[in-house]
């Protein structure tokens, strides 16, 4: 049996701290989205002057990263190489999206938006990169997060609420 990594609070936490000091260091005010292996959010933070459209922006190049596993700038190479087809696709084709791999399985994304696309990018690889540099503690397994089943006790007719 496999067990899938994906990312904690913590850590979620940690990598946008990593990608805001890159971002603040550079005087870009970005929005920045780390969600999970399933492309739910997990962590968003709105840096102070960071646009309000870029919320959505940066949660969708982080769902891009995820379904795709694959940067978001693949998808930039790609539409600027003329591969229009990919307009087709439900993803936003730019830089600004990386997935995060764990013992070479999706256990997130981090996606970034607020500057240019490289600039984006950038940020993103900051946060990526705080990650690589950290021990195992960074990851809960599937079954750490697993919830224990609700229990029903005898004579509790769920049914008559």
């Amino acid at each position: 049996m496999s067990v899938q990594k994906t990312l904690t609070l913590a850590a979620a936490k940690q990598i946008a701290q990593a990608a805001e000091s890159f971002a603040s260091a550079n005087n870009w005010n970005v929005v920045i989205a780390i969600v999970d292996s399933g492309s739910n959010l997990l962590y968003l933070e709105r840096m102070d002057g960071g646009l309000v459209g870029s919320v959505a922006i940066a949660q969708h190049k982080a769902r891009t990263a995820v379904h795709f596993k694959c940067p978001t700038k693949n998808f930039e190479t790609g539409l600027a190489g003329g591969a229009t087809s990919l307009l087709k696709l439900d993803i936003l084709p730019y830089e600004g999206g990386i997935p995060i791999v764990a013992d070479g399985a999706i256990a997130g994304a981090i996606g970034v938006s607020g500057g240019t696309p490289a600039q984006d990018g950038q940020v993103a690889q900051a946060g990526a990169d705080w990650l690589a540099r950290q021990p195992s503690g960074a990851w809960s397994t599937e079954a750490e997060n697993r919830q224990a089943p609700a229990q029903v006790l005898p004579g509790d007719n769920l049914g008559a609420r």
